[in-house]
């Protein structure tokens, strides 16, 4: 399985004031503050990075009883840490869309909502607005762009990923208007203004990945005529298999989505005002538009760390409890390599799911650590999940060896219902689900899990969701 589910094109963030922002709770302490010049700010532990990893580590601190004046968070984005899968979903719904403070961590795993009164209540200081240009490991400081030093005992890299943009190829008339990113509430929100302005217009969703198969479920909500772009001859060829594929590509074609395979976009013409109005396609064919998403895939951001840390697999090399090999500095999520301990191997994971618990883990081991205590190495079971229009899927495990596909995965069936096994040196490894109930979803994660022996293939495609029933 590969590492990442990102769809790489070849191989930064827009700053503005959210409308959502809270500056101050009533009369109390500012919630954040952006240092100036000059200014110098000590911390027992300092996370720089403010996504997911970071508001999960939080709740883990102060589980484990921070004190206050202990611990800050260190963010270029103007937002406490939030549950950045919703910006791809509820957040560009039509009606009801989700909002903030709507959607801060830690609700996405049922946990409480982390308000920025929790961060003060806390004790644990957000900086944001503040991007970090300097990261000296070997003195523990980071310097910011307004050049406000910060000193730490204790480093908790969570800096995440940012997009592959097309600009960074040279991709003719790919700086235009209308072209947008998906990465950070900001860019939802001039998503969600370009929407409102060429409603009823023609989407173009240039990737076939999450990004896009979420997306164009998204835009299409939203009564636009959306068209996918994607160079692969199926969707999320990473993970799906062609069958799965064909169902999804099936479906979003009884809903109205063209899709475009086996082509990319190799540039974009613009109107009078600088607005993108066509999509030029590598095979010839030219496309008007009114909003291109491109959603190409990822990179880590650890540029800050170049040459202080060692790296694998495009991260930051780490050890089961995701401590670097400097001391007192640990990295988590998108930006981490470290031990799968289910398969014996190093990976690099892009995913919410992994952003959350690998966060929780390195806090453990550095309170541990403190203490003079142990705790178990990292022991996690890959998953990744997506939902669009009326479909939601889960997999768990490893997506190697044969497949076996069973179930219903006609597009045009009213409730569809399939999966895949996963099929290597005779266990299953890995399990797909379409449509499943929460207790069937449990069962297929304890089979990727557990790792059953098969000694007839055939039987997981007779019996179905019955074998992983049985564990």
């Amino acid at each position: 399985m590969t590492t990442s589910l990102f769809f790489n094109y070849t191989k930064v963030f827009p700053t503005h004031f959210p409308k959502h922002i809270h500056k101050t709770n009533n009369n109390r302490t500012p919630l954040f503050s952006i240092y100036s010049s000059m200014a110098e700010k000590s911390f027992k532990y300092v996370i720089i990075g403010g996504g997911v990893s970071a508001g999960y580590a939080a709740r883990e601190f102060a589980q484990q009883g921070v004190k206050p004046g202990e611990l800050a968070i260190i963010s270029k984005e103007k937002v406490a840490p939030y549950e950045r899968p919703a910006l791809s979903k509820a957040y560009l719904f039509p009606e009801a869309p989700a909002r903030l403070p709507g959607f801060h961590t830690c609700v996405g795993s049922g946990g409480e909502r982390q308000l920025p009164e929790w961060y003060t209540e806390k004790g644990i200081e957000l900086i944001l607005g503040t991007e970090i240009v300097k990261a000296d490991l070997a003195s523990n400081s980071l310097t910011s762009s307004a050049g406000a030093t910060f000193k730490y005992d204790t480093l908790l890299i969570a800096t995440g990923s940012t997009v592959i943009r097309l600009t960074d190829f040279g991709v003719q008339g790919a700086d235009a208007k209308n072209i947008f990113y998906l990465r950070d509430v900001e860019d939802a929100d001039e998503l969600v203004d370009a929407i409102k302005a060429k409603k009823d217009g023609k989407a173009v969703i240039v990737g076939g990945g999450y990004i896009g198969l979420e997306l164009g479920a998204v835009l299409k909500l939203n009564n636009l005529d959306v068209t996918m772009v994607y160079p692969e001859p199926w969707c999320m060829p990473r993970l799906f298999t062609s069958g799965i594929a064909a169902f999804y590509e099936g479906y979003y074609a009884n809903k109205g989505v063209k899709i475009v395979k086996g082509t990319v976009a190799t540039g974009f013409d613009s109107d009078a005002n600088g607005e993108v109005k066509a999509v030029k396609l590598k095979d010839g064919r030219v496309m008007d538009a009114d909003i291109v998403v491109v959603g190409v895939g990822g990179r880590p951001l650890i540029s800050l760390f170049k040459g202080q840390v060692a790296e694998e697999k495009g991260g930051i090399k780490t050890d089961a409890f995701f401590k670097t090999g400097v001391p007192n500095v640990y990295a988590v999520g998108d930006v981490a390599t470290f031990p799968l301990k289910l398969y014996s191997e190093i990976r690099r994971v892009e995913h919410v799911d992994h952003a959350r618990k690998s966060a929780e883990q390195a806090v453990k081991a550095i309170k541990a650590s403190e203490e003079g205590k142990t705790v178990d190495e990292y022991d996690y079971l890959p998953y990744f999940y997506s939902r669009s229009f009326n479909l939601s899927w889960q997999f768990y495990g490893d997506n190697v060896g044969d497949t076996v596909l069973f179930g219903d995965n006609d597009p045009a069936s009213p409730e569809a219902k399939f999966g895949t096994y996963w099929i290597k040196d005779g266990k299953v490894v890995g399990v797909f689900l379409e449509n499943g109930t929460p207790e069937e979803n449990k069962a297929i994660a304890k089979v990727a899990r557990l790792q059953p022996p098969v000694e007839h293939v055939d039987q997981l495609a007779t019996e179905g969701l019955a074998f992983a029933s049985k564990f």
